[in-house]
């Protein structure tokens, strides 16, 4: 039987002497109480992705130090950790990360420990992986080349850092 843990009614509830009670919030103010579940930070969990939006298309390269969506036109290399290219996308340079996903279009190289071409990709170019996934109905055309560290003789570029301004220092 499990124990009962009901508060019996006589019972009030004991506030530590030395604590004021907490005041009431202003109506309106998100209270903790209020607040949806799941927004505390994770630490083991990935950060949100920087998406590049379908009506956005970039001529240079892009780099990131996270996770990347691109749903619209890059021409330029892209280097992130995480990287996933959505079914309208279209690369134009290379692709350097971790882990790779090609939903849509690229025409150059790939290089990533985990790459996984989707039914829906059209890749023109080598892949060099250590480990590759490819689903039936993905397009590629191009070599495919197994290594210990794909990435390895590849330099991320540095991101420069900002000064107040918001421009490059």
């Amino acid at each position: 039987m499990l124990p009962n843990f009901k508060r019996s009614e006589s019972e009030s509830p004991k506030v530590a002497p030395s604590l004021p009670p907490t005041p009431p919030a202003a109506p309106g103010a998100p209270s903790a109480a209020s607040r949806p579940l799941g927004l505390a930070a994770r630490t083991n969990e990935r950060n949100t992705p920087s998406v590049i939006g379908p009506d956005l298309t970039i001529n240079g390269n892009l780099v990131s130090k996270g996770e990347v969506q691109v749903d619209g036109e890059v021409q330029g290399d892209i280097h992130g950790t995480y990287v996933v290219i959505g079914e309208k996308a279209r690369i134009t340079g290379g692709i350097i990360a971790e882990e790779i996903v090609v939903r849509g279009h690229v025409m150059g190289s790939v290089r990533g420990k985990r790459v996984m071409l989707q039914s829906s990709s059209h890749v023109e170019g080598d892949i060099y992986h250590q480990a590759l996934a490819i689903e039936q109905g993905a397009f590629f055309e191009g070599k495919s080349r197994r290594s210990e560290d794909p990435m390895a003789g590849v330099t991320k570029p540095d991101i420069p850092s900002l000064n107040g301004s918001g421009m490059p220092a």
